[in-house]
């Protein structure tokens, strides 16, 4: 078993379970209820972890999850320059679709 991942958003944390799931890698979830813990343990101590099955899929896992951060980035308006959030496919500014 070896940690993968960890965040304080939970939701975070299972977007990343899902991406490696379908890649076939086998993981599993520690810490998803203790942040009732809050208080008593420091707070990154109570963030949920996602744990490979299977130190052999380290390398692609980590790869898996740095494409997805990627992915996730903000781009920028080849028509008006304008920085668009990567949740965006239209630029906010002028409404130009997001370059492919």
């Amino acid at each position: 078993m070896k940690l993968i991942y960890t965040h304080e958003n939970r939701l975070l944390v299972e977007l990343a379970k899902s991406r490696l799931e379908v890649a076939g890698i086998p993981v599993f979830l520690k810490n998803e209820f203790a942040q009732g813990g809050s208080g008593d343990l420091a707070p990154h101590q109570t963030w949920p972890e996602l744990w490979l099955e299977r130190e052999r899929d380290y390398e692609r896992a980590r790869q898996l999850l740095a494409d997805a951060e990627v992915e996730q980035r903000s781009w920028r308006c080849r028509d008006c320059g304008e920085e668009n959030g990567a949740a965006f496919d239209y630029c906010w500014n002028c409404q130009q679709s997001r370059p492919a």
